[in-house]
């Protein structure tokens, strides 16, 4: 199937839910939090770094982590990057982009303000 009749596909089928379930996609958002017990927010960044930082990078990410910005790290997945997951179920993976001269950041918490603070967190240990 051609990406752009998946995207009108998948419009189509967000659409039914909707009239179906006659709710709104934030409504059938917070019902699906309730239902699986918390709240998922993620956050992309990307983050522009000069030519040595890039470099250096791979190696910042091969550190060891008992504990980043204050949060106890309870598993290290180096599969893409660094991800970090903490004991509260947040999560960081930074990595290097491989294609611009960028770190991508990306994390997930219980709110977006959470999120964000991970992010902010996350680029601050990368550009020190």
């Amino acid at each position: 199937m051609r990406r752009r009749a998946r995207g009108v596909l998948a419009c189509l089928l967000v659409a039914e839910m909707i009239a179906a379930r006659e709710a709104s996609l934030g409504e059938q958002l917070r019902d699906l939090f309730r239902r699986v017990g918390r709240e998922f927010w993620p956050v992309r960044l990307n983050l522009p770094l000069p030519d040595e930082a890039q470099a250096g990078l791979p190696t910042r990410l091969r550190e060891d982590f008992e504990t980043f910005a204050g949060r106890r790290v309870v598993k290290i997945d180096r599969t893409d990057g660094c991800r970090l997951s903490f004991d509260d179920g947040s999560w960081i993976l930074m990595r290097s982009s491989g294609t611009e001269p960028v770190a991508r950041i990306y994390t997930e918490s219980t709110s977006a303000a959470e999120s964000g603070k991970l992010a902010e967190d996350a680029r601050a240990w990368i550009v020190q």
